[in-house]
């Protein structure tokens, strides 16, 4: 349980990952699940005005809900794992420096706990809850749960992803079809980010603005969705995803060529596809504006 006061050592380095993970993930699981039934549904279609802010613009929203829920995933989370430390989106935006932790030794736990604010503050369910675990820039685990749906995706390296326990497999596009890609939403990228993009709209593709980017990234994973292309990089909306995709057999490339790398520093924009034939097809659009 997640009360268990059994100690592991300050590192991964000591407890292995896999037996870490062997021993833990059910504790993960409930943490988040918990997280989501005390602090973000009793407040879904809930809100009062006072419980929404903005962040950096009225299309950056922030709620009572993600703060609650990342302070609680915060304290379960380091408690499973002593040593370890959180990054979580709201710590972060009210400490920049805060986000260093992913470049450092310690492992760290990556929270976003509500992935698609916009879709929560509307009433609409198509948001989730994202948790990953990594150590020195790689991610060893991730957990995806979208509570209005009650469905969690997980993932840890080299041991597959699941869907509700169902094994997940990205498989290929249909040969002849269009390929669906989800991009990064025109209300949150810049004059610049919007004309790096722009090789995407071709013949062949069918581009789209995305939604919460776990759930897109769940979409690939299922087969559902054939790429994504997102011009930003904060760790916390693509380090649960990124390896949901690779675990199902996809693949992720920048526009230089690259993996991305959740540390940073990547030549964006990004993609993570079904199979490497469509993640280095839309890595080649995304050139096309150099």
């Amino acid at each position: 349980m997640i009360g268990d006061t059994e100690t592991w050592g300050s590192s991964l380095d000591e407890v292995p990952a896999g037996e870490f993970l062997a021993r833990r993930s059910a504790d993960v699981e409930e943490a988040v699940r918990k997280a989501a039934a005390t602090e973000i549904l009793p407040r879904f279609r809930r809100l009062a005005e006072h419980e929404v802010d903005q962040k950096s613009g009225p299309h950056d929203l922030v709620t009572d809900a993600d703060r609650l829920a990342e302070e609680y995933l915060t304290g379960a989370l380091g408690a499973l794992l002593p040593g370890s430390v959180v990054v979580g989106e709201e710590a972060v935006h009210a400490d920049p420096a805060t986000y260093e932790a992913i470049r450092g030794d310690a492992p760290v736990w990556i929270v976003d706990p509500v992935d698609g604010t916009r879709q929560f503050v509307r009433g609409e369910e198509g948001f989730c809850t994202l948790v990953a675990l990594a150590h020195r820039g790689v991610v060893l685990a991730s957990w995806t749960y979208a509570p209005v749906r009650d469905q969690l995706a997980t993932a840890v390296r080299g041991q597959g992803a699941f869907l509700d326990g169902e094994r997940l497999f990205a498989g290929t596009p249909t040969p002849g079809r269009d390929l669906e890609v989800a991009t990064s939403h025109p209300d949150y990228t810049t004059d610049e980010q919007k004309r790096e993009l722009l090789g995407l709209w071709t013949t062949g593709v069918a581009p789209r603005a995305c939604g919460s980017a776990g759930l897109e990234y769940l979409a690939v994973a299922r087969g559902e969705l054939d790429a994504t292309a997102f011009s930003w990089e904060a760790a916390w909306d693509h380090a649960a995803g990124i390896l949901l995709v690779e675990e199902a057999g996809g693949v992720h490339l920048t526009r230089g060529g690259e993996p991305f790398r959740i540390t940073g520093g990547n030549t964006l924009p990004f993609t993570a596809a079904r199979d490497a034939a469509t993640a280095h097809r839309v890595a080649e659009l995304l050139r096309t504006a150099d």
